[in-house]
Parts: structure tokens; sequence; C-alpha cells
């Protein structure tokens, strides 16, 4: 895939996942609107794409919500590939990603700097 279009494909595959979760379509109970997508990497000929979630939920939340999205992971594709309408639908296989977390817990040690 061209450059620009694996671009444009990573982020229609992060905005349909999103809209999905927020809507509640994945049954599995593991996964609530909590969780955030934030980054795809797709293979450049479309194969399979890495899809990084995160939260700033406490306890093992993250991967017990990544648990459950890789068990959904058929039905997610399906439905991604019904709404961009692209010929090859990646495979996608979903990974922790504890910036939010991180980031949190970086603005909060921020403040106890500052009083």
């Amino acid at each position: 895939m061209e450059g620009t279009r694996l671009k444009r494909v990573e982020e229609g595959i992060r905005q349909e996942l999103s809209d999905l979760i927020l809507k509640g379509e994945v049954k599995d109970p593991r996964v609530d609107s909590f969780l955030s997508i934030t980054r795809v990497e797709a293979a450049r000929d479309g194969s399979h794409a890495k899809v990084f979630v995160s939260t700033f939920r406490e306890g093992t939340a993250l991967e017990s919500g990544v648990a459950g999205l890789n068990h959904a992971a058929g039905f997610l594709q399906s439905a991604v590939g019904k709404r961009l309408r692209i010929r090859l639908t990646p495979r996608l296989v979903f990974y922790p990603d504890p910036g939010i977390k991180e980031g949190f817990e970086m603005g909060e040690k921020i403040k106890g700097l500052f009083p």
C-alpha cells in the first residue's frame, strides 16, 4: 500500500473500532467504553494490523479488555470491513498500550511538585 493510503486506512480502522467500542456493540463484558484505541499500525500489504489499546482504569482492566478484544477480533474485523468498504480487511491483533495511564500518572507527579 502507498504511504498516504496506508495512513488513511489506519485512521479509518482506528475510528471505526473506537465507534464500535463506544456504542457497546462488542458484547464481551471485559470490553467497556473506557478503552481507547490509541493507534493502528497496518502492514504494507494490508494483511494484518496491530491495534494498540489503552485505558486509565486501575488493575487488570487493560489486560482483560485486550483479551476481550482479541476474542472478538473476527466480529470487529468483519464490522470494520463492511464500514470501510475495503477489498482486503487486515487481520486485527490487539496489544496493550499503557500510554494514557502513564501520562495521567506523570501529570499527577508534576502537580505534586508545585504546591
